[in-house]
């Protein structure tokens, strides 16, 4: 890929760059701020259950770290291009790597998880399993190609649909964000027919095929590489390992400290776990031994830790995406940039195994997980089938499950597909509360008036 290429301030929407104080990327960042999408996170699960008597990280405060950690790694990695291919980059492309690649990067982090539904990867699970239940009724209506984005429904491909897709009685174009942007968050540039497991571009799926047209137009403003045509596959953009790395990064240690503050994980456990990474990347660790006798407060001991552990891995993805930058560049890289540390790095392997047996196989956890499940999977069969059928033969009942849906989610002149992307929109789009609510009001658990 060539580097003065690979990046452009063309909006969705087609809305023309204008002249302001603020760089096009960083009014990226700042609409995504100010979006509803991204103000529903604050409620959406994480990993705990929402909302509790100990603060845990919900979908917003854990975007928001990962942001500043993509700031940081996109920083870096600008000033790495600037100094190694100054002779190959224009002045754009050089104002860009130094001054805006971070601001990207920060953007993109922060909108990577606006397409996850409530309840974590338990709402994207209901999601898919409804229509794979329902298939002897269902995939009869919709073409190969839909029906596979339907079954595999996947919270990175609703992403793009979140930030791009207008809505009825809404602007053109979405949030309207660049494409530089939008495409830093495709970790999978791909059909949902495309999936292959082991392909690391290719684990999922990166559009529905209503946004197919807008993600090519994206591929096509910042030249990514194609591998097929049909059906359609392109290489990875080189910033979304950034993106990637960062919402690693966070995940893999913020989470042990949320199961440190809720009792789940022991303080000698969390120590010895972020000790151990921090000695295996730092021979000097007098200042950290310094500093920890000082710290009295278990809390206060792990947060130390963690900020020590991001720092570390921040440095060590730097150095692996420096190393591999050829591969990348050329879209031959195979493996994610902690995935390459974790098979050299024992302390972060036995971080991720403690992780996977003592807290995401926790009871919370899975009870949250299951109820997250019944109440999505509850919620598209109140409104799915109603949608679907022809006016004229809507009995009573349907016509009062749609009327709970908001105007924008409905597309009464669109095709089946059209019509189930707008039910998927509005019940993806709530919040954990909203969702439970919805469901006990439906279900007659809970009954009276609410505004």
């Amino acid at each position: 890929m060539n580097l003065n290429t690979i990046f452009t301030n063309q909006r969705t929407g087609n809305h023309p760059a204008t002249s302001a104080s603020r760089t096009d990327f960083q009014r990226d960042f700042d609409r995504i701020i100010f979006s509803a999408a991204f103000r529903r996170l604050q409620n959406k699960t994480q990993v705990f259950p929402l909302p509790g008597s100990v603060f845990v990280h919900n979908r917003l405060t854990h975007s928001l770290e990962v942001s500043s950690v993509g700031r940081s790694l996109g920083s870096a990695v600008g000033e790495f291009i600037v100094k190694n291919y100054q002779p190959d980059l224009s002045e754009d492309a050089k104002n860009f790597y130094h001054n805006n690649l971070h601001n990207v990067i920060a953007a993109a982090c922060l909108c990577h998880d606006v397409g996850n539904p409530a309840f974590g990867h338990s709402g994207e699970d209901a999601i898919a399993s409804y229509f794979e239940k329902n298939e002897s009724d269902l995939k009869q209506k919709f073409s190969e190609k839909e029906w596979a984005d339907l079954v595999n429904f996947e919270g990175n491909a609703n992403a793009i649909r979140v930030l791009t897709h207008q809505q009825n009685g809404k602007d053109e174009g979405g949030t309207q964000l660049t494409m530089t942007t939008l495409a830093s968050i495709a970790k999978y540039p791909c059909e949902a027919v495309a999936k292959k497991k082991g392909v690391i571009h290719r684990k999922k799926f990166g559009f529905f095929q209503n946004e197919k047209e807008t993600f090519l137009n994206i591929a096509n403003a910042v030249n990514l590489m194609q591998e097929n045509e049909e059906p359609t596959i392109f290489k990875r953009h080189p910033f979304v390992w950034l993106v990637e790395a960062a919402d690693d990064i966070c995940y893999n240690i913020i989470d042990m400290e949320d199961a440190h503050r809720l009792g789940i994980v022991s303080t000698s456990d969390c120590e010895n776990l972020f000790l151990d990474l921090i000695k295996s990347e730092n021979q000097n660790t007098k200042r950290v031994e310094d500093k920890l006798a000082i710290l009295t407060n278990a809390n206060e001991r792990i947060s130390y830790l963690r900020a020590k552990v991001i720092n570390a891995l921040i440095n060590k993805s730097i150095e692996l995406y420096e190393t591999n930058f050829a591969s990348i560049l050329d879209g031959n890289l195979d493996k994610a940039l902690l995935d390459i540390y974790k098979t050299e790095n024992k302390s972060l392997q036995e971080i991720e195994s403690f992780s996977i047996e003592k807290i995401y196989g926790h009871k919370a956890v899975i009870e949250i997980e299951n109820a997250g499940y019944n109440v999505m999977y509850e919620l598209l069969n109140h409104f799915i089938p109603p949608i679907l059928k022809a006016k004229s033969e809507r009995k009573s009942y349907d016509k009062m499950a749609l009327k709970l849906l908001p105007k924008q989610f409905l597309y009464e002149e669109g095709s089946d597909y059209q019509k189930v992307l707008g039910v998927i929109d509005f019940v993806s789009g709530m919040t954990d509360n909203f969702a439970t609510d919805l469901y006990r009001k439906i279900k007659g658990i809970e009954i009276g008036m609410t505004m």
